[in-house]
């Protein structure tokens, strides 16, 4: 299940980067082109392991790279940063509360295009920062929140399709009296 886990997470990545591509859609009726990636990244960082948060990082950064204006690998290291930084504390969440998703959707939602807008700099891009930016931001990160709980729902579905769920290890209570009599 861990590999088809991880191949679900990247078809997920690839879909959402390009149906964010498409003209028309959300980002007309919104005035932004949402960024679903980070809240993808906040699932893979506390459901599955690092391996995975890197390849969602690197593929899904690519793959958004290449459909925007960004320049190509920008986006790759403060995806895996988020995922990292997630995962490596990921004990410390609670991970089952829809909160605790929303609060890390909307962090990750809100750093991850901060760091991406601080490192375009370092490059030949020039970033296109206006006063609209602000309020690109913060539709980015409450959409980027709102949707974090759906991916665990819809991975959560998947999984329950495609993995076995698992059997009791008794039929009986362990605490249970077994009473014998001697028959004659």
């Amino acid at each position: 299940m861990k590999s088809l886990h991880t191949i679900a997470i990247l078809a997920a990545a690839f879909l959402t980067v390009f149906v964010e591509s498409l003209p028309g859609g959300a980002r007309h009726w919104l005035g932004v082109q949402v960024d679903l990636l980070p809240s993808l990244v906040v699932y893979a960082a506390l459901m599955t392991n690092l391996t995975t948060v890197a390849l969602l990082a690197v593929f899904g950064g690519l793959w958004f790279d290449s459909l925007s204006a960004n320049p190509l690998g920008l986006s790759v290291l403060p995806l895996f940063s988020a995922g990292f930084v997630i995962h490596r504390n990921q004990e410390l969440v609670l991970r089952d509360q829809a909160y605790a998703r929303v609060l890390l959707g909307l962090l990750a939602s809100s750093l991850v295009p901060a760091a991406t807008l601080v490192l375009m700099p370092g490059t030949s891009a020039k970033p296109l920062v206006s006063a609209g930016t602000a309020w690109q931001w913060i539709v980015m990160t409450l959409v980027g929140g709102a949707f974090t709980p759906v991916w665990f729902w819809l991975f959560g579905r998947v999984r329950r399709v495609f993995a076995y769920s698992p059997m009791p290890e008794h039929l009986y209570r362990r605490d249970r009296q077994i009473k014998r009599t001697r028959r004659v």
